[in-house]
């Protein structure tokens, strides 16, 4: 399970420190997956936040934490995003756009791959968790393509998300990366008897 943020822990925070601690989020979401390889400073997440950099503070008492909350709020939101796609979607297209949205997810974090290495060094997120939290959204899109018969029935979504590791790791680019997932996609549909 993703760990809940210790603002979430204290069910009388303020509403302005809510949406001050979010906007930290959102800003420091932008800077560290489009930075460039410079590291980002915090005063420069601060300020395009809107806050002080004592609030920042405040909220993360360290880059490495800012950087942890910034990936644990990505990888709830992709995984939250496969009950909604199996609901607006064919389970097929569902997978095709959630696969998608995984390739957004991991290509921006290479912007803070740094910052990630040493989040990850500190044991406060493991690739387990995020694992776990992966195979349960590909679950979610794998069960309904079961109950409608389009996705095979034999396939374990702990190998898909090794599958969709795997091809992100060995792309050459962002556009082989998209052909190699969509040929995955097109593993997973199931077969008519011949």
């Amino acid at each position: 399970m993703i760990a809940v943020s210790e603002l979430e822990r204290r069910p009388g925070a303020r509403k302005d420190a809510q949406r001050n601690r979010q906007r930290i989020i959102d800003a420091a979401t932008r800077a560290l997956t489009t930075g460039g390889a410079d590291p980002v400073k915090i005063e420069t997440i601060a300020r395009e936040a809107g806050v002080g950099v004592g609030t920042l503070y405040r909220n993360f008492p360290s880059r490495e934490a800012l950087v942890e909350e910034v990936y644990r709020s990505e990888l709830t939101r992709l995984c939250a995003m496969a009950g909604q796609l199996v609901a607006d979607h064919p389970p097929a297209d569902a997978m095709r756009e959630w696969m998608r949205r995984y390739q957004d997810f991991v290509a921006t974090k290479r912007g803070m791959a740094e910052a990630l290495r040493a989040v990850i060094a500190s044991g406060a997120i493991n690739s387990g968790q995020t694992r776990e939290h992966l195979n349960g959204a590909i679950a979610t899109i794998l069960d309904a393509g079961r109950t409608d018969g389009s996705l095979r029935a034999d396939v374990q979504p702990a190998d898909v998300s090794a599958s969709m590791a795997g091809v992100m790791l060995t792309a050459a680019d962002n556009d082989q990366a998209t052909r190699m997932l969509q040929l995955l996609v097109d593993g997973l549909l199931a077969r008519e008897p011949s």
